[in-house]
């Protein structure tokens, strides 16, 4: 049985390294209610498609379209885990990124907000294929909001 932690681990790294060069290149001016709006943006239309794609499975299959519970390990429930990963992802982001915009710079949330959306995707795509390739979706996705919130705390003290 060959260990998932090495491809993980080395998910982590690369979804930290992506998360250091994109707050690094990401700061800059911007107005504060365009780079909110266009920062939570891309991660609401994409958290809208995982919606519809879970109103699809469910309309297109009897043993689910009266809202009963996904069977483990079926497309619609990876999809519905995806989903709920995504909801509490964006709601951190809506947390800490205003804090980060307002100290490294208001540019730095439509960067973030485009990264969290294809990096999402990447999420949602490797939890399909084979659930340690998630890892860097969710690295990716995670880990900017933090380094973001850590680097404006560092640079205000």
């Amino acid at each position: 049985m060959t260990s998932k932690r090495p491809v993980i681990a080395a998910s982590m790294a690369l979804g930290m390294l992506w998360s250091l060069g994109l707050v690094w290149l990401g700061r800059g001016p911007g107005d504060p209610v365009n780079s909110i709006a266009l920062g939570l943006m891309p991660g609401g239309l994409i958290m809208a498609a995982m919606i519809g794609r879970l109103a699809q499975r469910r309309f297109f299959d009897d043993a689910i379209i009266d809202g009963q519970p996904f069977a483990t390990g079926s497309g619609a429930e990876i999809d519905q885990r995806v989903l709920s990963n995504t909801a509490e992802q964006l709601v951190l982001a809506a947390a800490l990124w205003p804090f980060a915009g307002w100290v490294l710079g208001w540019g730095l949330l439509p960067v973030l907000g485009v990264s969290f959306a294809l990096t999402r995707v990447l999420f949602w795509l490797g939890y399909h294929l084979s659930p340690p390739l998630r890892g860097l979706g969710f690295a990716a996705s995670f880990y900017p909001s933090v380094v973001a919130v850590l680097w404006a705390l560092v640079a205000l003290s």
